[in-house]
């Protein structure tokens, strides 16, 4: 009788759960190890939070919507409810800062400034750039009772940094506080929920147009006047200087519209000290973002050639990040980059385009067998000089191995050959231009050296 055949398994991806080829993994991590030196170069420290958190912490801030998308853990092979867990994966990087941060108050020195680059997993319905585990990119400054609005004014600073750095394109950071438009909709005599609700519908007001903000104005018995007025702050243009200008010319609005009126003004003034070119940042009052969470200065990054990716990097001001675990006051201000969006848009897009797949730039050859151990000497050396090197061990034609290097995208193939190591040579080849040059065994690190340097440089 025959052996039982093996039932085959099916090894297609689960939708949500993105997986990339080594090129395009490689190109990841380098964008990655460019947004990291970013955010340390302006003095954030790296933290790293459990992926895993009690379910009363990620619902501590309430909502039905966060219920629906976390993913709920039980414990190992459970035999019975006695052996469940309440625990989820974490959905954003933001909860468990708050609970890092309430947990170890008395070891953090303040105002805390610290980054997180994690991957986060999140229960929504998967389509194009929108993923149920991702990784996101985190900074946030937070004070003990208070925080200055420098920091606010500096969170553009690291924006424009990140952006320019990755080189991904022309990008501009829009710039607003919610305070404005509250304050404008409570001098038009809105309650605290209303305006909630109107802010809701006129953060929609960039994808839908404004017709369904007025549809809904009109049924919450808002005359044309008030309609119009709303509408037209949001929808404000001109020149970053023009628009707080005519800002402050409103008089009597209220305490709370010229108290973000008066922070805007100071972030964007102090914002320009840091260097930032006047096209990367633009007040924008269409800008809303985060009905409960943010209470003052809000950012939005895009790319100014490529509007159809949306947002790249958002985040803003908050008065309180741990009141729901800590009796203390902890305002401050932070950022996301949502990476993995990001770079599945861009990837999409053409923006960038993955490169070698390996990291390696020299493969070393082993035409016969026999040349194994100097193949190891001759990578060794390269390594000792900080050059990456992979050898090839199976038993293939030079011709193949040669094409191997090629497909791989190595930039120089190392082929020791009898008749120059007995001279104490060894031949290189530039995978770029096919030119082959034998130098002594000695120099070969500093050649390879030179020409990997230029092919980069």
């Amino acid at each position: 009788m025959c052996a039982k055949q093996k039932e085959s398994v099916a090894v297609g991806p689960i939708s949500g759960f993105p997986e990339w080829t080594p090129a395009e993994r490689i190109l990841e991590q380098r964008m990655l190890d460019t947004i990291r030196a970013s955010f340390e170069r302006y003095g954030f420290s790296p933290i790293e939070t459990s992926s895993v958190e009690r379910n009363d912490v990620l619902t501590a801030k309430g909502g039905s919507e966060t219920e629906r998308q976390i993913y709920r853990l039980t414990s190992l092979h459970p035999q019975s409810a006695a052996d469940a867990r309440d625990y989820s994966l974490h959905f954003d990087l933001t909860v468990p800062l708050a609970r890092y941060v309430a947990q170890r108050y008395g070891d953090l020195v303040f105002p805390f400034r610290r980054y997180q680059i994690q991957k986060v997993w999140r229960g929504e319905r998967p389509q194009q750039g929108r993923f149920r585990e991702f990784t996101q990119c985190d900074i946030d400054i937070v004070g003990d009772g208070q925080l200055s609005l420098m920091a606010d004014a500096e969170i553009p600073a690291v924006i424009s940094e990140v952006f320019t750095r990755l080189d991904i394109g022309n990008f501009c950071i829009r710039i607003s506080n919610r305070k404005i438009l509250t304050g404008y909709l409570e001098y038009l005599g809105f309650d605290g929920r209303e305006t909630a609700d109107i802010l809701r519908e006129a953060d929609k007001i960039e994808r839908q147009g404004t017709d369904p903000v007025r549809e809904y104005l009109s049924k919450g018995g808002a005359d044309q006047s008030k309609i119009d007025g709303i509408l037209d702050l949001v929808q404000a243009e001109g020149s970053s200087q023009e628009l707080l200008e005519n800002l402050k010319a409103r008089t009597g609005v209220g305490e709370r519209y010229e108290q973000g009126v008066s922070e805007l003004s100071t972030v964007v003034e102090f914002a320009s000290s840091f260097g930032i070119p006047e096209s990367n940042l633009r007040v924008d009052l269409g800008i809303i973002r985060g009905l409960d969470y943010y209470t003052g200065t809000i950012f939005e990054t895009r790319l100014t050639d490529h509007p159809q990716l949306g947002s790249i990097c958002s985040g803003g001001r908050y008065d309180d990040l741990a009141s729901y675990f800590v009796g203390k006051t902890l305002p401050g201000v932070g950022i996301s980059i949502g990476f993995s969006r990001l770079f599945s848009q861009l990837m999409r897009a053409e923006i960038m385009q993955a490169g070698p797949a390996t990291v390696a730039s020299v493969l070393v050859t082993t035409p016969d067998e026999s040349l194994y151990r100097k193949a190891i000497e001759i990578a060794g050396q390269l390594r000792s000089n900080d050059i990456a090197a992979e050898i090839f061990f199976e038993k293939a034609r030079l011709a193949r191995q040669l094409r191997y290097a090629s497909r791989k995208g190595f930039r120089v193939a190392v082929i020791p050959l009898e008749e120059d190591l007995a001279a104490g040579n060894v031949r290189f080849r530039d995978m770029d231009s096919g030119v082959e040059r034998s130098v002594p065994i000695a120099a070969l690190s500093g050649e390879i050296g030179k020409l990997t340097q230029s092919s980069t440089g």
